[in-house]
């Protein structure tokens, strides 16, 4: 199984180079090509959390984008 990019191509990086379209890390985000399925989950996973745990202000931007 291959693990896709959760990049949605609007990147804006907040104080602490967290980006605000996907919630990986700018580090996260530079090695994305360079690893396994396994380290890809485990960021997906963190990403998930970063964004639940963000302020409202940061999570309904222009980001989001309706289902």
């Amino acid at each position: 199984m291959t693990v896709s990019s959760p990049c949605i191509r609007q990147c804006c990086l907040n104080e602490k180079d967290i980006c605000l379209g996907c919630f990986r890390s700018l580090q996260e985000i530079l090695a994305w090509s360079s690893m396994s399925d396994s380290e890809k989950q485990h960021i997906l996973k963190d990403a998930t959390e970063r964004k639940a745990q963000a302020s409202p202000a940061f999570t309904n931007t222009i980001f989001d984008h309706p289902k």
